[in-house]
């Protein structure tokens, strides 16, 4: 029996103060109190402190005969550089459901990368009066995911360039003499993952003793060729000058130099697997599926044929529990994974939502959040990650701005770091009714796959009152169920209360919910109908490089993988310039890749960058300690 939910007071200032101080500032709740009102048991925790605690798996064993809660997602439309307030949005609709309507909920949301938070983006755990807490903590290490993943990538990372450098110094004998070397009887074992690796090849023998000539350099020799590897060692860290490295040469690699690079943790393909597995068994057959490259005849290596994937689950064994938090009133939070949303899903974890899911049961509900817009975030939740969960969605959340649809309309650039220019800060209606057709595009999309949508209008200080009405009736006679005015930046979830509402009525209304390809579609069917359907391209052209990959791919049986569309997030379309509603587009695909462990094929459009850089001002200069009190200071 879950104790009675007490909510936490705000203290709201006015004006509103930096997000740091207001978090600092905020009442905690122990986190065994968060726990006992959300359903959880003191066994099922792991706690870091007074304020954090891992949640064990074994809570979904526990709740499995409960029903499920109802599913929310939190979308955008096409957001300028500095966002416009989906994760915002997302807590204060929570608190608004949990604090003032009285309702079961969990909110469901990425871990935020150090790279950006120290970089030009800051921390991303709301803002103002809806934030998660303890900001500090959830913002920088938090319960060590991250680190975690760092450790395993580059451990497979290492393992690639160490075989390559063995199978060209030994022969097949004194390879196999060091993969399987005799005790002092003469008996020699297979290692779990040799005894996989030997059944990939159709070798049936569980005695290395038994191996002949020819099955020994099959089993040792990997071969594989270095100019398909595309396996690269990750850091944590906004760092451009490791994008593009050379590695080997030192004087005992000599003769193995190659030219690789270094990828921030959150886009390694373990962080999508993490956010995209149902079970520890789940992962650890998934890590063991990643393909690094192939051997010199075309075949698939992986990370268990390099032997790697037992110790890299056993890096992220505790990365798997979803990371307890909590609103700052006192609402429950899950954190947990932080997938890239460019190159992967850029949603939070399916075990995540399958737990909050449960312990809200069939009157509540889970919100969860998708990176960037509906073109991307919002895409990969539906045709990825619920195909993965099983799980049903009930309502989407489109947050929009007056500063975005002001941008979409052809107001001047917006640059992170740079004064907004009067035409966002002043009234303008003619220039805000040209940028409505981003936000109705998105709204067709979401419709598109039979769920209900609901327009959050986020209001900013400078918003007028006529501007805001403008946005909410264009998004009503679009097709929304709903559309409404939230102020949680400023009056927490008060402010999101009207939102809260509609979105317990549009919960109850009928879906119809689908996904828009089938997996048995070829990799073309499933890239044109994502261009086609959710971007409004006219047609797709394909390099003779991703044209290869198409074949190999359809060779190698991954054609059947769901599609991660790699593109950029400031357009509906492939070209960043492009603003509004773009039409009459071709959607160029430069080369497709494969995440076979994490399931998914990501075709590149145009060029992605996957490790940022520093701007010349990062936001690492304001963040420091105050060494009297402990408390860190400048984060935002």
């Amino acid at each position: 029996m879950s104790r009675k939910f007490v909510p936490t007071p705000l203290k709201i200032r006015r004006p509103v103060p930096p997000d740091i101080e207001i978090a600092q500032e905020a009442g905690l709740k122990p986190i065994l109190q968060v726990a006992e009102e959300a359903g959880i048991l003191p066994q099922e925790l792991e706690l870091y402190g007074e304020y954090k605690a891992k949640v064990r798996l074994d809570v979904l064993e526990r709740l499995a005969d409960r029903p499920d809660g109802i599913y929310v997602d939190v979308t955008a439309i096409t957001p300028t550089p500095l966002g416009e307030g989906k994760t915002t949005t997302t807590v204060g609709l929570s608190q608004a459901l949990g604090a003032h309507l009285g309702k079961k909920v969990f909110t469901c949301i990425r871990q935020p990368s150090q790279g950006p938070t120290f970089g030009i983006k800051g921390g991303a755990a709301g803002g103002g009066y809806s934030q998660v807490i303890p900001m500090e903590d959830f913002n920088l290490h938090l319960t060590g995911d991250i680190h975690a993943i760092t450790a395993a990538n580059n451990l497979l990372a290492a393992a690639i360039d160490t075989r390559r450098y063995h199978e060209w110094r030994q022969t097949d004998e004194k390879l196999f003499n060091r993969l399987c070397p005799p005790d002092k009887e003469g008996r020699r074992r297979f290692a779990p993952s040799m005894l996989k690796r030997l059944r990939k090849l159709g070798i049936a023998k569980d005695d290395p003793n038994d191996l002949t000539p020819e099955e020994i350099h099959r089993f040792v020799r990997l071969d594989i060729d270095p100019e398909s590897i595309t396996w690269r060692r990750v850091i944590d860290t906004n760092d451009r000058f490791l994008r593009q490295i050379e590695i080997g040469l030192g004087p005992d690699e000599r003769g193995f130099t190659r030219r690789t690079g270094f990828d921030i943790t959150v886009a390694s393909e373990l962080m999508a697997i993490l956010a995209l597995t149902t079970s520890l068994a789940d992962m650890r057959r998934r890590i063991g599926e990643i393909v690094i490259g192939t051997d010199t005849a075309g075949n698939p290596v992986t990370a268990e044929d390099l032997g790697t994937a037992g110790a890299m689950t056993v890096l992220m064994k505790d990365a798997i529990k979803p990371t307890l938090l909590q609103t700052l009133e006192g609402t429950p939070v899950f954190v947990h994974a932080g997938p890239f949303a460019n190159i992967a899903p850029g949603n939070s974890s399916i075990l995540a939502d399958k737990i909050a899911l449960k312990l809200v049961g069939p009157d509540g509900f889970v919100v969860t959040e998708s990176g960037f817009g509906a073109d991307i975030g919002m895409e990969k939740f539906f045709n990825i990650k619920c195909r993965y969960s099983g799980l049903v969605p009930h309502v989407v959340v489109m947050v929009a701005t007056i500063r975005a649809l002001k941008m979409h309309g052809g107001g001047p650039r917006v640059v992170a770091g740079k004064p907004l220019d009067p035409a966002y800060t002043e009234e303008n209606l003619d220039l805000l009714r040209a940028g409505l057709p981003n936000l109705l595009h998105h709204i067709r999309t979401a419709k598109k796959f039979g769920v209900n949508v609901v327009v959050a209008v986020n209001a900013f200080t400078s918003d007028t009152p006529a501007e805001l009405e403008l946005v909410r009736q264009a998004a009503l006679e679009g097709g929304a169920d709903d559309a409404v005015v939230t102020t949680n930046w400023a009056d927490g979830g008060a402010g999101a209360v009207a939102l809260a509402e509609a979105v317990v009525r549009a919960a109850k209304s009928p879906i119809d919910f689908h996904f828009l390809y089938p997996l048995e579609a070829s990799i073309e069917e499933k890239i044109e109908t994502i261009c086609r359907e959710v971007y409004g391209a006219d047609g797709v052209s394909y390099t003779p490089e991703a044209r290869q990959k198409i074949e190999l791919y359809t060779r190698l049986g991954f054609d059947n993988l769901p599609i991660c569309m790699a593109k950029t997030h400031l357009s509906i379309s492939h070209d960043p310039k492009l603003k509004g509603a773009p039409r009459g587009f071709t959607v160029p695909i430069r080369d497709i890749r494969a995440s076979v462990g994490a399931g998914f094929l990501y075709p590149l459009v145009g060029s992605m960058r996957t490790m940022p850089g520093l701007p010349t001002r990062p936001a690492f200069y304001d963040v420091d300690l105050d060494v009297e009190t402990g408390r860190v200071i400048g984060l935002s």
